[in-house]
């Protein structure tokens, strides 16, 4: 599995509205200067958060962004199934082995099953609080 900028960003930009918690509305100009991210680039990442419920939104000039839940309640693994699509690490994981010309005969595919349960039980191990947590115990800022 690559992360792809996509959601390489989108986790980026959940840490630092995970970070701003407190502020209230964080304006997407603010996100996109602190994490040195398009805030083009940003609206759309932004529109694929809004329509699975991630964020909440505020128009106005008080408007901006936060998290619809605490930091603790968003995976690494639901941020990036929802960016990328997949954490699949073979194309025929996607749709089910049984869409594949080989599934009937493929001694592999049990490899790649045991692939993406690592990846996944690792992705989802990790919430957006650990890695805040672990960021004020090395006295840094997280860096994706």
């Amino acid at each position: 599995m690559k992360v792809s900028t996509k959601g390489r960003y989108a986790l980026r930009m959940m840490l630092d509205l995970a970070e701003h918690r407190n502020d209230g509305f964080v304006a997407l100009k603010d996100v996109a200067r602190r994490q040195d991210i398009s805030k083009k680039y940003l609206e759309q990442i932004v529109t694929v958060l809004n329509r699975s419920d991630f964020l909440q939104t505020n128009r106005g000039s008080q408007g901006g962004y936060r998290l619809a839940k605490p930091p603790n309640r968003y995976t690494l693994g639901s941020i990036l199934r929802l960016t990328e699509g997949s954490i699949a690490p073979v194309p025929c994981l996607d749709h089910g082995p049984a869409s594949c010309v080989r599934s009937d005969f493929c001694t592999a595919v049990g490899v790649w099953k045991g692939l993406e349960k690592v990846i996944a039980n690792y992705l989802d191990g990790i919430t957006l609080q650990d890695i805040l947590d672990i960021s004020v115990e090395k006295g840094n800022e997280y860096s994706i």
